[in-house]
């Protein structure tokens, strides 16, 4: 296997030695983790011995290139491996990942999440990801960020192959067209989280609504230097997708205050927003961040469930370089949600490069600096 071609029996005898001086050398039983794995009165004296049930939980307890070492010692260890392992990331694999994919995706059948996250160089071509699709119809979590080799092909692949996906990372995946996402999209309809972090070619418009049509259930999106995007795609997705609480639109320059208008209009359940260099963003906008938490609610239960703590409303909010904004209006958004803080270590409302805002300060950092004047400094 990659980075082990020297494994030996030898070194499995001894690491065998070792889990019996672990376990006690009991034929009844073995010590994993705190708890224990009855045998039966089956003797344990070899490792070709060791019975299913502990052998998965010897492998919850190594890393992921030991698990893959080990499908290959034997036929028991291979169907372990491939009948309990659900959750595998090849994050580690430098070279050659798309061989070891082709390889591990017919064997590792049960899989529901998988980490390919290239950092370095991209490996993964199309062949990887269709044979994923062919053979991985649990997969609900898929990494495959930074897979710049990738192309349409492979978006189509999953559309087929795994419906059950809720969970999707194609950032930095720059050749995939906005039409191949409209049909993944129309077939994961699962999706709760998905994140399109510099997908300029991808996220389009068109690409947006068909999300905001197919994917009612869509929790988290990142739409970070998305472009090409405007407020008729926001829009969309703030009408189809009602339980969004993460939405990042960082550099989408084209958003204007209807984007946001909508979203704090239509979901409920917004916790944080990015609108980082989002430049014609007013104070419109800000004014109907404020007063969306009243308006999402009924009169008659605001008052007794008005936030007192950090429960409801925005939690985050990036509005980083949007110069249009006023004070005022940053205020009323601070004062309507108590999570948003400007005080130290607690940053969660952020205008860097807003230097019209500084005088925005959330309440906590409001009563540190009343208390710190009420007790001045003795005079040296």
């Amino acid at each position: 296997m990659v980075g082990k071609e020297n494994f030996k029996t030898e070194d499995l005898n001894l690491c065998f030695e070792k889990l019996m001086m672990f376990g006690g050398g009991s034929a009844g039983a073995i010590a994993i983790g705190g708890g224990k794995v009855k045998m039966e009165g089956r003797a344990i004296t070899d490792w070709k011995d060791i019975p299913m049930e502990l052998l998965l939980q010897i492998l919850g307890l190594v890393d992921d290139q030991t698990v893959i070492m080990a499908s290959g010692v034997c036929r028991g260890w291979r169907d372990a491996v491939c009948l309990g392992l659900t959750r595998l990331s090849l994050t580690w694999c430098t070279k050659n990942m798309n061989n070891l994919v082709l390889s591990l995706a017919p064997k590792f059948r049960r899989l529901q999440t998988l980490i390919l996250r290239q950092d370095k160089k991209a490996q993964l071509e199309d062949d990887a990801v269709e044979s994923i699709a062919n053979f991985c119809h649990d997969l609900q979590v898929l990494d495959l960020s930074k897979s710049f080799n990738l192309s349409d092909r492979s978006l189509y692949a999953l559309a087929h192959g795994c419906p059950n996906l809720t969970k999707l990372n194609i950032s930095g995946c720059t050749a995939f067209s906005d039409s191949a996402l409209e049909y993944l999209a129309s077939f994961c309809q699962k999706l709760k989280v998905l994140n399109l972090c510099g997908c300029v070619g991808t996220a389009s418009d068109r690409a947006l609504q068909a999300i905001g049509r197919y994917c009612s259930q869509l929790q988290c999106l990142n739409l970070g230097w998305c472009e090409d995007i405007s407020d008729v795609g926001v829009m969309s997705l703030a009408y189809g997708c009602p339980d969004l609480r993460t939405v990042d639109l960082c550099n989408c320059v084209q958003i204007t205050d209807d984007s946001v208008i909508a979203l704090a209009n239509r979901c409920p359940h917004l916790r944080s927003l990015g609108l980082y260099y989002c430049q014609n963003i007013t104070d419109r906008a800000m004014y109907s961040l404020a007063q969306s938490l009243v308006r999402n609610k009924p009169a008659a239960v605001w008052e007794s469930r008005k936030p007192k703590n950090d429960e409801e409303g925005l939690r985050t909010l990036n509005i980083s370089q949007c110069t249009a904004l006023t004070p005022s209006a940053v205020q009323a958004v601070c004062d309507s949600f108590p999570a948003l803080h400007t005080c130290s270590g607690r940053h969660s409302l952020i205008m860097s490069g807003c230097l019209n805002l500084t005088s925005v300060h959330c309440a906590c950092a409001v009563q540190a600096h009343r208390t710190a004047s009420a007790f001045p400094h003795s005079a040296h």
